[in-house]
């Protein structure tokens, strides 16, 4: 084996984990930029960004484009899903109060999500498999009933902000299955471009119904400098990579590191609380969510 090859072997081990630490950040970047700027708003100048950033790196690269109109339609559909409704679902939890540890648990629950979709296509769920998804949901209703009714900025739990994360929940597991199952392996830089392109376009009807200004200051800049640099080109590329190279549970299966980092990452800058109950119902949810992938069997 030559030094080139083992370099690119020792990326492709590195490549979930890094990917993690990265994702993690995105619930923190969220508690920085939304008190200077309105979700909608915020979102559609990342994208709009992010599709300039990549656009000259694709004209350099002599990158080719997706060869079909089905292939640019499969990707439009999963930039809705994957970009908009995801990070529109998150960032409008956010901002209405809810902090960015439960945010992450609520998505994290993702796994879960995708084994059932798994095992109603033909995989079976154990016992095994039922006691991870009891465990997670516990683990969760744990959590979250601790933060309903609390008074601490950025803990809260309420309806609306709930019904956001939800829908952040559903849009990234089904925009995980549709990838996985209707777009072609195409160049990471091209399909983004396209994803970011149909983002936009539902995204930025959405900005006339915000009354707020954005305040741009240090915060709002550096939130957004790495919304774009490293949530949307090193982020969003790496899950895009990992969802064509593995199988959905497989690729799914890291969702469960986020909230315990994006807790840890938390406490550290926000001093989210991180109380015996929080500790207790995150590991419960990682640990439920585990026995429910790690016992999936791999779709063929």
């Amino acid at each position: 084996m030559n030094a080139t090859t083992a370099q690119d072997n020792a990326w492709l081990r590195a490549m979930p984990w890094v990917f993690v630490l990265i994702w993690s950040t995105g619930f923190i970047v969220a508690r920085y930029g939304m008190p200077h700027a309105p979700p909608m708003k915020f979102l559609a100048v990342r994208y709009a960004l992010s599709i300039l950033c990549f656009l000259p790196w694709i004209v350099l690269a002599g990158v080719k484009w997706p060869s079909n109109r089905t292939q640019w339609f499969h990707l439009a559909v999963t930039g809705v899903l994957m970009h908009a409704g995801y990070l529109g679902g998150v960032w409008a939890a956010v901002k209405a109060g809810m902090g960015s540890g439960l945010s992450s648990l609520i998505v994290g629950l993702q796994p879960v999500l995708t084994a059932i979709w798994l095992s109603g296509t033909g995989s079976k769920v154990s016992r095994r498999q039922w006691l991870g998804l009891l465990m997670g949901f516990a683990g969760l209703v744990l959590v979250v009933s601790r933060k309903f009714g609390a008074g601490g900025p950025g803990d809260q739990a309420n309806w609306l902000n709930l019904s956001f994360a939800v829908m952040a929940l559903f849009a990234i597991t089904v925009g995980t299955l549709y990838q996985k199952r209707f777009v072609a392996a195409c160049d990471v830089r091209t399909a983004n471009v396209v994803q970011l392109l149909a983002a936009l376009l539902v995204t930025l009807p959405l900005t006339l119904l915000e009354a707020e200004l954005m305040d741009w200051n240090a915060e709002l800049v550096g939130a957004m400098a790495w919304s774009v640099l490293g949530l949307t080109l090193g982020g969003s590329s790496l899950l895009y990579l990992l969802i064509q190279r593995g199988a959905a549970a497989s690729v799914t299966s890291l969702m469960y590191l986020v909230p315990p980092c994006t807790a840890l990452i938390a406490w550290v800058l926000f001093a989210e609380p991180i109380t015996a109950v929080t500790l207790a119902g995150t590991a419960l949810t990682a640990f439920g969510v585990a026995l429910v992938v790690r016992s999936a069997s791999p779709p063929r």
